[in-house]
């Protein structure tokens, strides 16, 4: 039995609920192009994102501990794929597009510089004169620009939806695309803004209970972290390996449920029938339930006062800090030390953001051993 695009749109549409944006409605892409004969536009646009020299290099890049921390802590790529299931998980439940939701979580962090947010900030003030930098901005510039792989144009010419769903951001600074892309994003794009919080709250509480940074003791400081310890009968005095992924396990599951039910409730309560009314709706309608909301604003408010402020994690932020303001202080001053292809983009994007691209592009051990070069 084969199934050719014209089929796989078809059974798409007949499976999807009514909100869901569908393959076969898509807005399309920047340059005509012939579509594949076995993948919709979606799954398309889902593997030209996963073959971006973009894509590989978030192996390399921080999500709280740098890459040098050890092998074992959360990096930008293995972030990148736990929000993906937690995307499609949560779409899956909700008679979602599945294709859309993966494609738009595998580019959402496309955008990120070395070091994680500290290399975000810092870049961001750099450029403070010269348009600033966001990652979500960068993301899309990415996509639509900086990875070149075909003859025909820059970028890799993905459908609007994709570069919808990074576009309408919740968290999004982005001079100059938000107009292009009106409105609040379909479901699919809500679904993974949302999943890619409950999934850095879930796993960077894994992290820093691993790293030793976190004691489990310090839990019964959130309320309904004790309380999931204590109907798992753990011990936070008595805190097992075994503990820990038990009770990272517990909240995730607690915030997908919460997520896909109260979503659910918003929709039904919406009346919404069709990716365009979700558009359109004055609200969000992708969301936790309130205790469930209470509770993601409890562990966030604990991972910034005792991990992400965490001395030993300043630190590395210090030393982050100093590496991309002394490359982009460099750069600027000596132009002519920049690969060549950095040169040549020079005169039409402006020696600044030319320099911020590079740096943005780079993985936190290539920055490192740039700086190194030219601060020996």
């Amino acid at each position: 039995m084969l199934f050719p695009r014209e089929r796989l749109l078809e059974l798409e549409a007949e499976r999807l609920a009514p909100y869901a944006q569908k393959a076969k409605d898509t807005r399309g892409r920047e340059h005509l192009e012939p579509e594949s004969a076995y993948r919709t536009p979606y799954q398309k646009d889902r593997d030209r994102i996963l073959h971006t020299t973009a894509f590989r290099r978030l192996e390399y890049k921080t999500q709280v501990f740098p890459n040098w921390a050890g092998d074992y802590y959360r990096t930008r790529l293995t972030h990148t794929l736990e929000v993906v299931q937690v995307a499609r998980s949560i779409a899956r439940a909700l008679g979602l597009n599945e294709d859309l939701t993966e494609a738009i979580a595998l580019s959402h962090d496309l955008g990120h510089p070395p070091f994680g947010h500290t290399g975000e900030k810092v870049l961001n003030e750099l450029m403070r004169d010269h348009g600033g930098f966001e990652h979500n901005a960068q993301a899309l510039r990415i996509l639509t620009q900086l990875e070149e792989r075909y003859p025909g144009f820059k970028g890799l010419n993905l459908t609007y939806e994709v570069r919808e769903g990074i576009a309408t951001h919740e968290a999004a600074y982005a001079p100059g695309f938000k107009p292009e892309y009106p409105g609040r994003g379909t479901l699919e794009a809500q679904v993974v803004d949302l999943s890619d919080a409950i999934a850095y709250a879930a796993h960077d509480l894994d992290d820093g209970l691993r790293s030793g940074l976190l004691q489990p003791k310090e839990l019964s400081e959130v309320t309904f972290l004790q309380d999931l310890a204590r109907e798992e009968g753990l011990d936070l005095l008595r805190f097992s390996e075994l503990s820990r992924r038990i009770l990272v396990r517990q909240v995730l599951g607690f915030l997908i449920t919460a997520a896909i039910e109260a979503t659910h409730q918003r929709v039904e309560a919406a009346g919404v029938e069709s990716a365009e009314g979700v558009r359109q709706h004055p609200e969000r309608l992708a969301a936790l339930t309130p205790e469930a909301e209470k509770a993601h604003r409890e562990l966030k408010a604990f991972l910034l006062e005792r991990l992400y402020r965490h001395p030993e994690v300043l630190r590395e932020r210090r030393k982050a800090e100093a590496v991309l303001e002394g490359l982009f202080s460099a750069y600027t001053r000596y132009p002519e030390i920049l690969p060549r292809e950095v040169q040549a983009r020079i005169p039409e994007e402006g020696l600044e953001r030319a320099v911020c691209d590079y740096i943005a592009g780079m993985t936190d051990r290539y920055a490192l051993e740039a700086y190194r070069k030219l601060f020996p």
